[in-house]
């Protein structure tokens, strides 16, 4: 694969994993449920929240510059064995399916962002049964192949502006909104599935309370 053909299949598969993972699945959730699912960003400007919006939508922005710089020449790529350049195509498809995936798994609780006085089911079957966090796991997945595939310093950064944005949302964000909204059934759930990968970043309660531990 040189390098003109990984940018160019890097960009379509992420235009359309786009496409797909936000308008696509807003459609279907609209005509199911009425809403499109989007609640915008959290916390005001400055916060550690609001920074967790701004660094996805640039994490998101970032993903789909940098194969199209790769394409006219404009950024420097850095060598990689043919092999890797392969892995980051299987590693870009899996992170896509297991994106759409977890949203489908989801159903009517699949929202962008959160508003916190919205009550939604708690998931915890399906990919969620995996890890707390499926959908931002397999973005992360589906980013880094697009790294491996097109390795630039502007996707080597989306990936990393993804994970810090991934982490402030989850930390900052949703789990306090879903200890708020399902307490105990929470906390039980996340005691025992890991927030991105199997086992890793569970929530110990303490003395039995309902003050949890973040490892």
């Amino acid at each position: 694969m040189n390098d003109a053909t990984a940018a160019v299949l890097a960009l379509s598969l992420y235009l359309a994993g786009l496409a797909a993972a936000f308008g696509v699945r807003s459609w279907i959730h609209h005509r199911r449920t009425g809403s499109a699912g989007f609640r915008g960003l959290s916390g005001h400007p400055g916060t550690a929240e609001w920074w967790g919006g701004v660094l996805f939508a640039a994490a998101l922005a970032a993903g789909a510059v940098g194969p199209v710089l790769a394409l006219v020449g404009d950024v420097l790529t850095w060598p990689l064995p043919p092999v890797l350049n392969w892995a980051g195509l299987v590693l870009a498809l899996v992170g896509l399916l297991g994106t759409l995936t977890a949203q489908a798994g989801m159903g009517a609780s699949w929202r962008i962002g959160v508003d916190p006085t919205e009550r939604t089911a708690l998931v915890t079957t399906g990919t969620f049964a995996l890890v707390r966090n499926p959908i931002f796991t397999a973005m992360l997945t589906a980013l880094a192949g697009i790294a491996l595939m097109v390795p630039t310093p502007v996707t080597a950064a989306a990936a990393l502006l993804l994970l810090a944005a991934v982490e402030i949302q989850v930390r900052r964000v949703e789990e306090p909104y879903l200890l708020r909204t399902h307490g105990d059934a929470y906390a039980s759930y996340a005691a025992r599935v890991g927030r991105f990968l199997p086992g890793i970043g569970l929530l110990k309660a303490r003395h039995g309370k309902r003050k949890t531990h973040r490892q």
